[in-house]
Parts: structure tokens; sequence; C-alpha cells
């Protein structure tokens, strides 16, 4: 066997001995050794679970023939099994047995045999296998025939167990003790992804109890929480709910890794980033305040670690928009007040932020902008309301509804009144939230210069790059730079798309734009935003549509 057992700890054989020895005679000279060996033992099926995983189920078999024997000596004996780890590193070495689509009939003949071992671990919980052995044979059904239907039926048995402990209350005396639970999640840990366990899974997660602390094991969050993460368990939204509820590490990782398919997944369009939202659940999911609190936490330290990046802005723009469309989906009248949504943000300010522009004509945006700008401006020059969050958490709210900025710079430009100061406030202050009045007074004067020029090319019938360009600042003579030429850029931009002229010289102008690696990316970001708010808008723009989509899938190519 030692030549056999390469790859598997090198002290197979002695514990093949052992266990041969111990299941021969149960006397107290035996159940001594057991005891004084079982921490030993525990750390041996610990190391073949390491070794057996990294195989497959028919490569197990085939290198290792007898390792069915070992471990169904291991599962009959009852002073190993009556202790948790050991009931744990037992299961997972099974699970490694299982093969998930059987090809012939020996391979469905090992899935039933090891569903007998698994019907045999679970037996603590419900049955004496000894009886049910004794009368299924006397039945005449062969293993192989009722095994499944047990297990499947025992699985179905502690679900209505679980099910009506949860309805007896505060009923003592039939209530299923707290212990002999925590004790099921923990069996239940290395089996959450076969089928046959699902409904259990379900029924531990959605369980509560009366006690004042967790009942259920960490590790059964943790193994169903990587499961889902992974996509090899599929669970109703409402059963995930309770899991990240019930256990804050396993909402954590699914932010995580939310975050790691953001980063590490190029060229994402926010289309693309919608579906990781989506398919995460976690918009969903954040309809409960609990959920939103944490993930909004994570994606505000995100922002700030990274100083503002416009990638982190996105997916915070596109997290709110499918967390509000969820909203709007669950129930017409809201469950929780806003107030425990945005904690640290007016009331008042949120619900005007949460209207769809959608439902607005386009000549009456200027209404609910200034409305917004307003608002916002009292919050963050008057300190005396300052108990709403101040700056910052005013502006990390609009950053959450970052629409209402790119339609205030489309309004501005498009518009024929002289540039409201509201909305020029607005547009600075969507840029940075730290610097002060000062600097959003000279951001807003050299918003509106540029306004001014760009508005008196608008109609003119003959456009050239250059005067654009000029138009824009760059060719001013100023050897001073704008304070913020991402507004600037962008006030451009929107005149190149909206401008009748503008289509014809807007690659030219871009070039003369995108100086550098940062600003073409820049230009790509706000192409495939504006894109994607008009078709959340259902805009009708063909003309200008065209033209975005053309310049965005040129300047992909390029990068």
């Amino acid at each position: 066997m030692a030549q056999d057992a390469v790859g598997l700890p090198s002290d197979y054989q002695f514990w093949m001995w052992k266990l041969s020895v111990w299941g021969q005679a149960s006397t107290s000279e035996t159940q001594q050794d057991t005891c004084r060996h079982l921490p030993q033992f525990q750390e041996f099926l610990r190391q073949m679970y390491e070794a057996l995983k990294e195989m497959d189920s028919s490569t197990v078999i085939e290198r290792f023939p007898t390792i069915g024997q070992l471990l169904a000596k291991t599962c009959r004996n009852p002073f190993i099994l009556a202790y948790d780890e050991s009931q744990k590193f037992l299961i997972w070495c099974l699970c490694c047995l299982i093969n998930k689509e059987p090809q012939n009939s020996g391979e469905s003949k090992l899935n039933s045999w090891i569903r007998e071992l698994l019907s045999h671990i679970l037996s603590s919980f419900r049955f004496d296998m000894k009886e049910v052995g004794l009368f299924t044979q006397c039945l005449g059904y062969a293993p192989a025939d009722y095994y499944p239907g047990l297990l499947k039926n025992m699985v179905l048995s502690l679900v209505s167990e679980l099910r009506e402990n949860h309805l007896n209350g505060f009923n003592t005396q039939r209530r299923m003790a707290p212990e002999r639970i925590r004790s099921l999640s923990r069996v239940c840990a290395p089996l959450v992804t076969l089928p046959d366990f699902k409904p259990l899974v379900e029924a531990l997660l959605t369980y509560h109890g009366r006690e004042p602390q967790e009942m259920l094991w960490p590790e059964f969050f943790d193994a169903v929480n990587d499961a889902f993460l992974l996509k090899k368990i599929s669970l109703p939204k409402s059963a995930i709910v309770c899991l990240w509820l019930r256990h804050l590490p396993s909402l954590e990782k699914a932010v995580l890794h939310l975050f790691e398919k953001l980063i590490s997944s190029e060229r994402n369009s926010l289309r693309r980033i919608e579906c990781f939202m989506k398919d995460s659940l976690l918009p969903e999911a954040a309809c409960h305040p609990a959920i939103f609190r944490m993930v909004d936490e994570m994606f505000r330290y995100a922002l700030l670690e990274t100083d503002g990046a416009p990638e982190v802005l996105a997916a915070i723009q596109v997290f709110t928009w499918c967390f509000v469309e969820a909203l709007e989906k669950e129930d017409t009248q809201l469950k929780f007040a806003l107030k425990t949504y945005f904690p640290y943000t007016s009331p008042s300010l949120v619900m005007v932020l949460l209207q769809h522009p959608k439902g607005i004509h386009q000549g009456l945006w200027h209404q609910p902008l200034t409305h917004i700008s307003e608002m916002l401006r009292e919050i963050v020059e008057d300190q005396a309301h300052w108990s709403c969050g101040g700056p910052f958490e005013s502006w990390f709210v609009l950053v959450h509804f970052g629409g209402w900025a790119d339609v205030a710079a489309e309004h501005l430009l498009m518009s024929a009144a002289e540039p409201p100061e509201a909305l020029l406030w607005l547009l600075a202050f969507s840029y940075s939230p730290r610097d002060g009045s000062q600097w959003r007074a000279q951001a807003m004067a050299e918003g509106k210069a540029v306004l001014g020029c760009l508005r008196k090319l608008f109609r003119s019938p003959t456009l050239s790059a250059r005067d654009v360009h000029a138009a824009a600042g760059e060719q001013s003579g100023d050897p001073r730079p704008p304070v913020c030429p991402c507004l600037i850029r962008r006030l451009t931009l929107n005149f190149l798309l909206w401008a009748p002229g503008g289509h014809a010289i807007a690659r030219e102008v871009i070039t003369l734009m995108a100086q550098t690696e940062e600003i073409t990316h820049e230009i790509i970001g706000f192409l495939d935003q504006t894109l994607y708010r008009w078709d959340r808008l259902c805009m009708e723009a063909p003309t200008s549509r065209k033209l975005a989509r053309e310049l965005l899938t040129e300047l992909r190519t390029h990068v």
C-alpha cells in the first residue's frame, strides 16, 4: 500500500491497521486507545483531505483503491464520529470521492455508497441506522435503491423539524436544542454544494432562534458564501440576505469579490459593470438598510483610498442605479425610511436626488437641478447645517446620483438663457468637495467663460477644431492652467456631441485634447457614461448617440 499511497500521508498503513483493531473489539482498552490517538488521527484525516482535494474522484479511486475501506471503518467507529472535527474532515474526504456527473453504473453505485456513509453521519440527528438497515433488508431493498431516497428524506425531515422549531417559538419542550442546530450546521459545512443538501442549507440560513448569540457555525457561513460566490450553489435572495445579515465577514468577502472582478476585467463598460453588480446580488440585498450601509461604507473606503478614482465613482453610480431599481421593484411603499440608508445626509436632499430625470421633461430639468444645487450649497457653505454631514457627506451622496451633474452640464450648454449660477456651482462642487468656496468661485468663473465661447459657436455654420480648442481655453494666452480642467473638457465634449457642426470636427478636437493617456481614459469614461445615461433615460438623440458610440469604439482600439 505504501507504493499506492504516493501523495497521501506516509502513515496511511498504520491507521488502516489501527482502524481494523479498533473495529474488531469493543473493549475498554480499545476505547482508551482510540481516545488517546484521536488528535493524531484527526490530523491524519486533515492531511489526507489536502491530498485528495487535488484529484478528481476517478483518479482517487484508481490510485487508492482501499481508500473506501479506510473511510468506511472511520465512519463506523462511534468514538471517532462523536467529535465534530472528525466528522468535518471525514465528510470532506467523502466529498472528494463523489462524482457530480456519473457516467456509468459503477460511478452511480459509488455515489450511492457515499450517500450511505453521509446518511450514517447524519443519523445522530434523526435515525438509528442499524434499525433502518434491518427494516430495509427485510423489505428486500438493496442499499443502492434506498440510500439516495433515505438521504433525501432525512434532509427533508431535518428541514421540517427546523421549520416547526421556528414556529414553536417559546415552546421550549418542542424546540430543537441550540447545540444540536450548531452541530448540524458544522456537519453540513462541507456538503453545501451537493444538491441533496440544498433544502437543508436554505432552512439553516433562514432559521431564527431566540438565543442572544449566533447558533450556526462560522465555517458553515464561510462554506455557503464561498460556494455562492463561485457559482457552485444557487440560493434564493432571502437565504443570501440572511447569510449576509447574520455573518458580516461573508458580506465583506462578497463586496471584495465584486471589487476584484471589477479590477481584473479590462475595459469595463458601465453595462458590463451593471452585469457584475446584478450578478453579485448585492444591489437587491442592499434593500435591507444594514446591508446597504455596509456596502456603502466599503465603497466610501475605496473612494478615499483611490483619491476619487473615476472607476470607483462609476461603480458607485451603477450600484446606485441597480439599488434604486431593486428598491422600486420590491415595493411601491418604502419599508424603511431614507434616513436609514443615508444617515449622514438630509432626507429631503436624498428625496430630491431620487427623482428620476426620465420622468421630467428635458425643458424642465432646470427646476430640480436648481433645487438640488441650492440644498447642497446651503448644507456645504452654512456650517450650521453640518449636522447633516458637511461637504464630504453631501458630495458622497451626490456621487451616488452623479447623473444629475451630467444633466447639469448638458443643460448649461444647450440653454439659451444666461448660465444660472446654481448650475455652475453644482457642476464645480461635483468635482471636489474639499476645496473651499474660493476654489469653486474660480472654477465657476472659468466654466462660465468657456460656456460663453462655446455657445457662440453652437449655431455657427462653419466650425474648425482650432476655434473649439481655443474656446475651451486651451489657447487663451493665460499661462495659468484652469483650476478644474476636467470641467472644461466635459463642457467641450458635450458641445461636440450636441452642436450641429461639432460632429464633423469631433475627432480632430479630441486628438488635440487627448495629450496624455490619462486624458484619453477620461474621454472614454465620459462617452461610456453618457451613452449609459442616455439609455437609462431613454434619450432621443440618434445622431449624437451614433457619434458617441463611434468615438468610443475608436478610442478603445487605441488604448
